[in-house]
């Protein structure tokens, strides 16, 4: 079953706020074989906040998607300004784009990523691809 057209342009609330800790960036560090400089954090960081506002998206039962279909299609990030340990992180998800091919789902989302001033620290875009139950 398709999900519903109407899930595009949906704004779903904010994250909890997620505190960066140099543990946290040398564990991301570690896990995806990045340089940590000990200023910024690597570049897909932010990964970690984004994925709870997706996971927030697919485990909602009124959107309709069966999270063992998902398979992440993409993922692209830009900044306002590095992620640094010590930021407070919120993500506020928006479903940019929803289309069907094939009998699956491409979802496509916009992770808005501020820092506990509410200022923009970076975008993260991604595409989610739902297989349908007969795909």
């Amino acid at each position: 079953m398709a999900v519903d057209a109407s899930l595009a342009g949906r704004t779903f609330p904010p994250t909890e706020p997620y505190t960066v800790s140099r543990e946290k960036i040398l564990e991301f560090a570690r896990a995806t074989g990045s340089e940590y400089d000990g200023r910024s954090a690597p570049g897909t960081f932010p990964i970690v906040i984004a994925f709870t506002a997706m996971h927030a998206l697919m485990e909602d039962p009124d959107v309709g998607i069966a999270l063992h279909r998902v398979v992440h299609g993409e993922q692209r990030f830009t900044y306002t300004r590095p992620v640094a340990e010590g930021d407070r992180l919120r993500a506020e998800l928006t479903v940019d784009s929803l289309r069907q091919i094939g009998g699956a789902d491409i979802i496509g989302t916009r992770s808005e990523i501020t820092d506990a001033d509410g200022e923009h620290v970076c975008t993260a875009f991604a595409t989610l691809v739902h297989r349908g139950e007969d795909a």
